[in-house]
């Protein structure tokens, strides 16, 4: 069997910037120990794989590791594929998801996603998780992740995690996240116990900091940047009960999978 592949850098205008992704049209579901093993020999972040439905396509994404059931990076690609490889001329392309429903819209050469906001919970701060991130947050909040308030940009650029501490941790991941120099905010995502030590760029993170931004700062439209070693730059809008990300992405190579 032969399957495409393309492999995506998103939130980014350049190629070995942002985050990438590997993206994967089906004709149907492949088992799922195939789609974790495919994910787990391609060693990004994510792997998407999508089948056209009625009305749109459905859209699962996994990591090196394990199922997801919401990836922004991932879904800005699947997007960018259809748009500008597969000869989709819509302009908007809904995704039926484990995370609900998702529409990814043109808007000129940057695309548009409309995500459900998620809403974090202030919580005391573990001691492990000031170990594992060698600094006390400011403040810590809770969700699926949690989310550590830093006092500043130089402080979160700093911190050098130990990743086989955060692994220890109950929920899936860390958000640490401060006022940017030159952006309303910064952020890094850590998540080692999935597969991932860093995030180069995570989309379904903005979707607890948008909200969090935009009451602190009083304003429903940020700029954003995760300063990983790759970078990537984030355009947010809280609408809502949905967050809109809006960002770009190019195409770094394509090829088959024999399996």
């Amino acid at each position: 069997m032969k399957i495409k592949l393309y492999q995506i850098d998103a939130f980014t205008d350049q190629v070995f910037g942002g985050n990438p992704a590997a993206v994967c049209p089906l004709e149907s579901w492949l088992p799922d120990p195939l789609m974790q093993s495919i994910a787990a020999e391609n060693n990004l972040s994510e792997t998407a794989f999508f089948v056209a439905v009625e009305g749109g396509y459905q859209l699962r994404w996994f990591t090196p590791k394990t199922e997801v059931d919401l990836c922004g990076h991932a879904t800005l690609a699947s997007a960018y594929v259809l748009f500008n490889l597969l000869g989709y001329t819509g302009s908007s392309v809904r995704f039926d998801t484990l995370g609900g429903e998702l529409l990814v819209t043109r808007q000129g050469t940057e695309l548009v996603l409309d995500f459900p906001v998620r809403t974090a919970v202030k919580c005391d701060t573990p001691a492990l998780l000031i170990e594992a991130l060698g600094v006390e947050p400011l403040e810590l909040y809770a969700n699926q992740d949690y989310m550590a308030l830093l006092s500043s940009e130089q402080v979160l650029r700093s911190i050098s995690p130990d990743f086989k501490a955060l692994c220890q941790i109950e929920l899936r991941g860390v958000i640490v996240t401060a006022p940017g120099d030159t952006v309303d905010f910064v952020s890094r995502f850590f998540a080692p116990g999935f597969g991932i030590d860093e995030d180069p760029v995570t989309g379904s993170a903005h979707c607890v900091l948008t909200p969090f931004w935009a009451e602190r700062l009083g304003k429903n439209t940020l700029n954003a940047r995760q300063v990983s070693s790759r970078g990537g730059d984030l355009k947010c809008e809280l609408a809502g009960s949905r967050v809109k990300i809006t960002g770009s992405a190019v195409h770094y190579m394509e090829g088959e999978i024999e399996v």
